[in-house]
């Protein structure tokens, strides 16, 4: 598929342009004889010969936008002065900082923030270490910890490379749920040295959030983390992808009329987001779920299984399927790609059953053509924000984190990302929806409140449970 125009690969460039009545129509022609979408056009300076125009254009990436530019420059009378990528100036000295939240204007407010006062309050938490979480930034304050292995569709571009994305999701959790999150990125890879950094600094945080990990060693640092600290350890590209993709599913179900425990389900990606939303499905109560990878129907027969697909192998595909994915599609009720672009095509989504649900999800390039996959099936989903029904995973983890915080919690279960996925499903009303409104906006105010509360009472109950047994 061609990717459209998009903001994140604007550019503004200012030009000199001869004052002459067709200057600014002959500008945006040329622009948009090459394919790009004019956002703003400002006339800066004006003399009596020549204007200063500054013009915003979305493009398709670098390679469009050299061509944009080439054809301004082509035009006569036109001389461009010089090319900004809005992105990379957004991005000029980081996204985040640090300030105080109280004002040092005198002595008093010094000896009372650091010497003496500072002593009596590392006293009290010395005496009660529960005390950090009222006392200090631990309260509202968790780690995005990274190795930079597995970032975005970018892969393995390492921790230094990583900053911006850390940064990036840091801002999110500001934003959306009032979360302090500061970036973390190791420069190691070895699963044993992540987890004793992680544990060395963990007593700053109230949550550890593990981003951009690659599979299969992030799933032991997250098995090991969780077992070892006293704090909710969350990996987003996995249980932020499953709380979503469980909760868009629930209501296109809902829109065709079908039950999860009802449907076969096949899942394209068996890694860490693809065995995540596996989990997630099955702990919701979905029964026939066949998952399939770069090699294929995944299968107790296959040889050389890892001890994960080999669980995967136990615990799906119930009718013993085997062969290709596009042979497993064949009457599916649902597919649901966290995996590579273009493994299907629109005629393989005709294959699938009446009614058919389509959850294409890798970035930028979906698993098959949303277009495509639209002409057959009744819902379709993407990760992209330039089609209907956007599967993004800012629409869970803040109000997750929310709720942890709030609960105080030591640790995070199935049940509160079950019951934030039930809650972010029962944010769209049932008036609401439609083919195409299955999943909310991720700017719906609602959204981190509603899944925070929800998570909230989830690790309250959970508490309740420990206390109990203990």
């Amino acid at each position: 598929m061609t990717s459209a125009p998009s903001v994140s690969s604007s550019i503004t460039v200012r030009l000199q342009v001869e004052a002459r009545p067709t200057a600014v129509s002959e500008l945006t022609t040329a622009i948009e004889h090459t394919g790009g979408i004019v956002s703003a056009l400002d006339v800066t300076a004006s003399g009596q010969e020549r204007i200063t125009v500054d013009v915003t254009v979305a493009t398709r990436g670098q390679e469009h936008a050299d061509e944009i530019v080439d054809a301004l420059r082509a035009l006569p009378g036109v001389v461009v002065d010089r090319v900004s990528d809005r992105t990379f100036l957004l991005h000029l000295g980081g996204k985040l900082k640090i300030e105080s939240k109280v004002p040092i204007r005198n002595r008093d407010d010094l000896s009372m923030i650091y010497t003496p006062g500072v002593a009596r309050v590392c006293e009290a938490i010395a005496a009660k270490p529960d005390d950090a979480r009222r006392l200090t930034i631990k309260r509202n304050t968790i780690a995005v910890v990274t190795d930079g292995t597995a970032v975005l569709g970018l892969g393995d571009i390492g921790p230094l490379a990583s900053l911006p994305v850390m940064e990036g999701k840091a801002a999110l959790f500001k934003r959306f749920a009032d979360i302090d999150a500061f970036p973390v990125a190791l420069d190691t890879t070895d699963v044993d040295e992540i987890v004793r950094t992680v544990k060395a600094i963990a007593p700053v945080f109230a949550g550890i959030n593990l981003e951009d990990i690659s599979a299969p060693r992030c799933f032991e640092i997250e098995q090991r983390l969780r077992a070892e600290l006293d704090i909710p350890v969350f990996h987003d590209d996995q249980h932020g992808t499953a709380i979503v993709a469980l909760a868009a599913l629930r209501n296109a179900l809902k829109v065709v009329g079908k039950e999860l425990a009802d449907v076969r389900v096949v899942l394209s990606g068996a890694g860490a987001a693809g065995t995540a939303v596996l989990k997630l499905l099955l702990a919701a109560g979905a029964h026939d779920v066949v998952v399939a990878d770069v090699e294929g129907v995944v299968h107790p027969d296959r040889p050389g299984l890892s001890d994960a697909l080999a669980w995967t192998a136990a615990h799906t595909n119930p009718r013993g399927v085997s062969g290709t994915l596009r042979e497993a599609v064949v009457g599916a009720d649902v597919f649901i790609g966290v995996s590579a672009p273009d493994v299907l095509t629109g005629d393989d989504v005709a294959a699938m059953a009446p009614d058919a649900i389509v959850f294409a999800m890798a970035n930028p390039r979906p698993e098959v053509d949303p277009v495509e996959a639209a002409k057959h099936a009744a819902i379709v989903g993407t990760g992209r924000s330039d089609f209907a029904n956007q599967i993004n995973n800012v629409l869970a983890f803040p109000g997750v984190f929310r709720g942890l915080l709030d609960a105080q919690s030591h640790r995070i279960t199935d049940d509160m990302l079950l019951a934030a996925a039930r809650a972010l499903a029962d944010a769209v009303h049932p008036d609401q929806l439609n083919p195409t409104y299955i999943i909310p906006s991720v700017f719906n105010p609602e959204i981190t409140t509603l899944v925070a509360a929800a998570v909230e009472q989830a690790a309250r109950a959970d508490a309740d449970v420990v206390t109990a047994s203990a």
